[in-house]
């Protein structure tokens, strides 16, 4: 399954950020720790290079992501020009207090008192961006949701005399290129419920789970992964209907309600701190799609004469 969720508003909302992105100093890119790679959206990437302006990647909700692994993503983020990499919650108001002093180091010129720090949080939708914001200002400016895109325009505000933020709409792209950040995004509560059918995220994403943390599967649901037992991705969705009592009329595996199950625990942090990617399986994965793409044919060999493309 391909997921793909750019509702209207983003295009709206991408050309108001690139007009704002010529009066600030310092993005600060807001991503899910848990899939740090996945949910950096490149159209930010690409629109603060044009503008040359520097980052401090957030990397939101670490409380719910592999520590490890988190630390592993932050040491890569620092060895990139122009950014910053830093781990936090938006539930701890201390991990957020210091973002200001962390942008100022990436903006060295805005020292003086004459020339305030201007910063413009941007992200996916979902992420805790309005979350961050609202936290920063000590105050509740910024609409805040359980699901993606409730922002739906920008706003300005003033931290202090020395700072000022805003907060933009949480921009998808048009396009999600590998297969597997679509499920990754979907599961994680990025994307609109009607880009996703449930069973076929929740079976993605008990598949890497039992790849990665079987323990935590078997914690969770009592079910036989730890040991590897002749199972799989849909046996543990089962499982997990069989374990819930979640059955349909004439006793059949509720499917649908235990991969609902799985996906909702997964968002609220019940099964454990979990990470769906590091920085070595990402690179593994965009080494191999650049070898699936290679050994494609050009497009136009696969038309017949006459025909049209979608472009």
């Amino acid at each position: 399954m391909a997921i793909q969720w750019y509702p209207g508003h983003m295009t709206a909302a991408r050309k108001k950020a690139a007009e704002t992105m010529a009066s600030i100093d310092v993005v600060i890119e807001v991503v899910d720790a848990r899939l740090p790679g996945a949910s950096t959206n490149p159209m930010v990437h690409d629109l603060r290079l044009q503008r040359q302006r520097p980052c401090l990647k957030v990397l939101n909700k670490a409380d719910l992501a592999d520590p490890l692994i988190t630390q592993a993503w932050i040491e890569h983020y620092d060895r990139q020009d122009g950014v910053r990499a830093v781990a936090v919650s938006c539930k701890k108001p201390g991990d957020l207090a210091r973002l200001p002093a962390l942008c100022q180091t990436l903006a060295p010129h805005r020292k003086e008192n004459t020339k305030p720090l201007r910063m413009m949080i941007m992200g996916i939708p979902n992420v805790g961006k309005s979350t961050l914001m609202n936290v920063v200002l000590k105050r509740k400016l910024a609409k805040v949701g359980d699901e993606p895109a409730v922002t739906r325009s920008q706003q300005t505000s003033q931290l202090d005399v020395r700072h000022s933020i805003t907060d933009t709409p949480g921009l998808l792209w048009p396009k999600i290129e590998h297969p597997s950040d679509g499920l990754m995004l979907a599961a994680s509560n990025a994307v609109g419920r009607n880009a996703m059918i449930d069973d076929e995220v929740a079976i993605f994403l008990a598949g890497l789970l039992l790849a990665r943390y079987p323990a935590l599967l078997a914690k969770r649901y009592g079910l036989p992964v730890a040991a590897r037992v002749d199972i799989d991705a849909v046996a543990v969705i089962e499982g997990i209907a069989r374990r819930r009592g979640l059955r349909r009329r004439g006793g059949e595996a509720d499917i649908e309600k235990a991969a609902k199950v799985l996906l909702q625990d997964y968002r609220d942090g019940l099964l454990g701190r979990i990470s769906l990617e590091t920085p070595g399986t990402r690179s593994v994965m965009l080494a191999a799609e650049r070898v699936r793409h290679e050994a494609l044919p050009p497009a136009s060999e696969d038309l017949p004469a006459g025909a049209e493309t979608d472009e």
